[in-house]
């Protein structure tokens, strides 16, 4: 089995002259949010169930960066470079600023209420080019003890946010979507792309295991919501978009990829259930793959959107 399959000739050039699969680092009991750390050539990851982050550096390996951190899920950097992040325990985005060395500083909760009601657990997370921080918040991390705090919504339901630093004005952009998971802009920003997972919840053969589109209007409302792909097997927990608007996402056997008219054009078999992945490396063309128990890595020739 090649590494890479070619489903559609628009996906020949991104293919062609592709790495080789490789495992980087194994140990974790799930693995997810993936984020490049450009300045220390480093890839931190979150592994959940564990409440810690993990690290890995061509050099060094695998490591532990962080512990006890309050079972983070997804992360982002901002243009500042601080790194932000997805907190089911604290049911907030959280965000680590650091020194000139890259050492991190203390951590400082940047939003964790809607209307006075708490959150429920921020799963995943984009930064818009204007600096606006937009974030889905389904329930997983509330519903036991084992990627969270176990506790009832006070929301009652779930939502993608928009949030804006500078001003500190927090809105629902999407109802549509009943348990909304990964999220990503391509290149132009002119499409949210919004994946709802709710067929991990419900009984078997029900539920959405799909990718909305949702038609950016005026930079902060949403659309003319479409699904834009079913994902089948499994879920599209988590995805990112390359410089071409091609959307790179998990599923339970592989990682698809998708062209923006909606037509799956390549595969990438995995040996684990994904969770997410990013782009990363010096010319960000080296896609980082979170899968179950393990990071993967394989260069392509393609650039991310953004890491």
């Amino acid at each position: 089995m090649s590494t890479v399959q070619v489903l559609d000739p628009r996906f020949a050039e991104v293919a062609r002259g592709a790495g080789t699969l490789r495992r980087l680092a194994i140990g974790a009991t799930w693995s997810e949010g993936p984020v490049w750390l450009r300045e220390t050539g480093a890839l931190l990851w979150s592994d959940i169930p564990n409440n810690r982050m993990l690290s890995w550096q061509p050099q060094q390996g695998q490591t532990v960066w962080r512990e006890r951190v309050e079972f983070t899920n997804g992360h982002v950097r901002e243009a500042g470079g601080a790194l932000l992040h997805c907190s089911h325990g604290l049911r907030a985005i959280v965000r680590t600023r650091f020194d000139a060395q890259m050492h991190p500083l203390a951590d400082e909760v940047v939003v964790d209420r809607y209307q006075g009601r708490r959150l429920n657990s921020p799963n995943d997370i984009v930064v818009k080019r204007d600096g606006t921080i937009w974030f889905t918040d389904p329930p997983y991390g509330i519903l036991s003890n084992h990627e969270g705090h176990q506790a009832e919504s006070e929301l009652g339901d779930n939502y993608v946010f928009r949030f804006d630093p500078a001003s500190g004005a927090r809105r629902i952009v999407s109802d549509p979507v009943v348990e909304p998971d990964g999220l990503a802009f391509p290149p132009d920003e002119s499409v949210l792309y919004v994946s709802d997972t709710s067929a991990a919840l419900a009984p078997a053969g029900t539920g959405n295991h799909h990718i909305v589109a949702f038609d950016v209007v005026g930079g902060q409302d949403l659309a003319n919501p479409r699904v834009f792909a079913v994902v089948n097997p499994g879920l599209a927990d988590g995805f990112r978009v390359d410089m071409h608007g091609f959307v790179y996402t998990s599923s339970a056997d592989s990682v698809q990829v998708y062209h923006p008219d909606g037509t799956r054009i390549g595969l990438i078999p995995m040996p684990e259930k994904v969770g997410n992945l990013c782009f990363g490396g010096v010319n960000g063309d080296e896609l980082f793959i979170c899968a179950s128990t393990s990071l993967y890595h394989l260069r392509l020739n393609t650039r991310g959107a953004t890491s």
